[in-house]
């Protein structure tokens, strides 16, 4: 008996080395490496150890500042609104009587599933000075001279948050909606009882009961946002200036498109995995569970 338990044992133990294996050696490996990298400077295969030079070197960096203010500002505003609006809709979607939820269900989650290149390049043709967004405008006289959405560092800021909200606004909605669906709905029946609207259930009792996968949210779409690479690369190029670049940009141009520095471009992705860190632990200190 003890035999077959320790066979057993044994075998589970050999299926959890493989994946084990393969993460360590794909993932913390790289990030092993990468942090050793940001303690030094060159290019190709020469190397010098220059310590903590590039890590004072992030403080002094305009160009690093920049795409931090932008990335931190996406985070600021297009979080919480995808958050809320994600939230509103699974609401509105988790009514059993509702016609033709099936179909809503899948519109709102279908840009999730859309290709970040493409959908990025259909934003930037209906936001183009010829777009179609310029021209529904005109024709409601709302303006008289086209907008250069693309041009301006304002708009295109609005333009890459508009972007990343159509589009994941969806994902976050899944996993409240499914949540939703798993509340014992005799609480809602009660509370209607009790006279408590619509709006107060939502506030009072389906928030609380979500808050987990509000913080699971949290931290995913604050992770995420941090890390934007796709749609201002795609819809911007960064532009105009670096009014709309971000940290994981800028890392793409330290290593492909500036003359190359692995070295400092390691440390700038280590500044993100600093950020996302710190937010993850204020986010879990403030929304998790006091114990």
């Amino acid at each position: 008996m003890k035999s077959k338990w320790k066979n057993a044992s044994l075998t589970g133990w050999l299926f959890v080395a493989v994946p084990a294996g393969l993460i360590l050696l794909f993932s913390f490996y790289p990030m092993y490496q990468s942090l050793l990298l940001s303690f030094q400077s060159g290019k190709g295969s020469v190397y010098n150890y220059v310590g903590f030079n590039n890590y004072v070197r992030l403080f002094s960096d305009p160009i690093f500042k920049q795409a931090t203010f932008n990335t931190l500002l996406y985070l600021a505003i297009q979080v919480p609104i995808m958050l809320i609006l994600g939230l509103v809709i699974a609401n509105l979607l988790n009514k059993p009587n509702l016609r033709f939820k099936g179909f809503y269900r899948t519109a709102i989650f279908l840009p999730c599933v859309t290709s970040l290149v493409s959908y990025s390049i259909l934003f930037k043709s209906i936001f183009a000075v010829d777009g179609i967004v310029n021209q529904l405008l005109m024709k409601m006289n709302m303006i008289d001279v086209p907008i250069a959405w693309l041009l301006d560092p304002v708009w295109s800021r609005v333009v890459i948050i508009v972007a990343i909200t159509w589009r994941w606004t969806g994902y976050n909605m899944i996993f409240y909606l499914s949540a939703m669906q798993n509340i014992d709905p005799s609480i809602y029946e009660a509370a209607s009882i009790d006279g408590a609207s619509k709006t107060r259930q939502l506030f009072t009792m389906t928030v609380p009961l979500l808050k987990p996968i509000i913080l699971l949210t949290m931290i995913t779409s604050t992770s995420s946002t941090l890390q934007l690479f796709d749609e201002v690369v795609n819809i911007t190029a960064g532009g105009p200036g670096n009014a709309t670049m971000t940290i994981s940009q800028y890392i793409y141009n330290l290593s492909f498109m500036y003359t190359p520095n692995f070295g400092y471009a390691a440390t700038v992705s280590y500044a993100i995995v600093f950020m996302v860190a710190v937010l993850a632990f204020i986010q879990m200190k403030v929304a998790g569970d006091k114990k």
